[in-house]
């Protein structure tokens, strides 16, 4: 995971990446659609891939 170009780590859940938006100051992190390509670039998967 990346917040402004800095490397802050990796989510291995929903939950975690949610956690990283509100540690990166995200101010609707709760309801953020992970879909959507301007607010996150998937790699290796997707919102409903984890592994």
């Amino acid at each position: 995971m990346r917040a402004d170009g800095e490397a802050i780590g990796r989510a291995r859940s929903e939950a975690e990446l949610r956690e990283f938006l509100r540690r990166a100051g995200m101010a609707d992190w709760e309801s953020a659609d992970l879909t959507d390509p301007a607010l996150v670039e998937w790699r290796g998967g997707g919102p409903e891939v984890w592994g």
